[in-house]
């Protein structure tokens, strides 16, 4: 009789292979993509990641284990699709991880983790990892430590203390959308970890998770508009101290019951960070967005753009006295061109697109929406 011996993948095959289920979390600009990610000399994925302050740093993005007790259609790791497993003991991982630092491989930890034997126990497991990270390697550097579903209140608390980043993945804009895609997962199981994690924040006067918490949206598995997506993300910016919003653009996976549906393009997820970036830098509302018959917005222009064309009364602007808010209603100037010409407006007055170009304005198209010193500058119509 023969038997059959499973043979244990070590940990750098662990890394690679968890490195590589970890790829769907989006936690900073690049650090979802694919197209961004290398890989170090034995494998391992490493991903470049903008922090809070806007350093970039190489960040190392890995799940504790890709086994998983949920069945959520959109998942790669969802537990009805045959795919290798494996997993971390938290010593095991942390290990790992010093050893990269002290190669000067990474700076950085992403962590995050399927669910298996519950969301409480696996939480455990991943605060216990973290705990190794900070006490026993003494790393002081980032870490963003994903809140799971079915999470305690104390996990939460706990998570915060160790993290400087937390984060929930929502997934769909409300519960219904969510129950389409993820039938197992319950509302209060979803949402309680974010409601926790916004009481912290509120007490904890800058120290509790420093880099404030975060949630993703899968845009477009659950038919959800972007309407939709925006009013939840707006809801969670005046409600739960949501620090930032990312979305991404649903891409179907093999062997799910969402294989067939087609792929969300990649201009409606560009779309929805612009709008995102309304909200949080140019004090815009979700009744300033302007959306179609279907809630969706525009392919043709930006949103912002688009405001503009449904607002003619609001222009032409004079540059050489608006103020601030009023800057930055007009298309073609964000905060740093907005300050820059403010900065400027004290030495001289704008005359020209020359000058305004100066500030970093795209001044073709603010040209149509603005007084130059009372005139209205050359332009050709540009859409974006």
């Amino acid at each position: 009789m023969s038997i059959a011996i499973r043979v244990q993948p070590d940990a750098h095959q662990k890394i690679e292979l968890l490195g590589r289920s970890a790829q769907y979390d989006v936690c900073g600009e690049a650090c979802g993509t694919a197209a961004a990610r290398t890989r170090d000399g034995m494998g391992r994925w490493i991903y470049p990641a903008v922090m809070p302050d806007g350093k970039r740093i190489a960040l190392l993005k890995v799940l504790l284990t890709n086994a998983c007790e949920k069945n959520c259609d959109y998942c790669a790791n969802r537990a009805a699709r045959d795919v290798r497993r494996t997993r971390f003991c938290p010593d095991e991982l942390a290990r790992v991880f010093d050893q990269m630092v002290q190669r000067h491989l990474v700076k950085g930890l992403f962590l995050s983790s399927g669910i298996a034997g519950s969301g409480e126990k696996t939480m455990g497991r991943l605060l216990d990892t973290v705990e190794l990270v900070r006490k026993r390697y003494h790393f002081q550097g980032y870490v963003h430590l994903k809140l799971l579903p079915g999470a305690t209140r104390a996990q939460v608390e706990r998570a915060g203390q160790l993290a400087q980043r937390v984060s929930v993945n929502l997934e769909a804009p409300s519960i219904q959308r969510l129950i389409q895609i993820a039938p197992q997962k319950s509302r209060d199981e979803v949402l309680n970890p974010m409601r926790w994690a916004s009481e912290f924040i509120a007490k904890g006067e800058g120290r509790w998770a420093p880099s404030g918490q975060t949630t993703q949206f899968v845009v477009g598995a659950a038919d959800e508009s972007d309407r939709e997506i925006l009013t939840t993300t707006s809801y969670l910016y005046r409600n739960l101290h949501l620090h930032r919003a990312y979305f991404s653009a649903f891409q179907p996976v093999a062997h799910t019951p969402l294989e067939g549906k087609p792929f969300t393009p990649a201009w409606r997820e560009h779309r929805l960070y612009q709008s995102d970036f309304l909200f949080r830098l140019y004090h815009f509302e979700l009744k300033d967005l302007i959306f179609d018959a279907d809630g969706h917005l525009s392919r043709e222009a930006d949103p912002k753009m688009m405001w503009a064309r449904a607002h003619p009364e609001f222009f032409p602007v004079e540059i050489n006295r608006a103020s601030r808010d009023t800057l930055l209603r007009v298309p073609g100037i964000g905060p740093r061109s907005a300050a820059g010409l403010l900065r400027a407006r004290r030495e001289h007055r704008f005359r020209n697109l020359s000058e305004l170009k100066k500030t970093g304005a795209v001044v073709q198209h603010a040209a149509p929406y603005i007084l130059l010193d009372g005139r209205r500058p050359p332009y050709q119509l540009v859409l974006c």
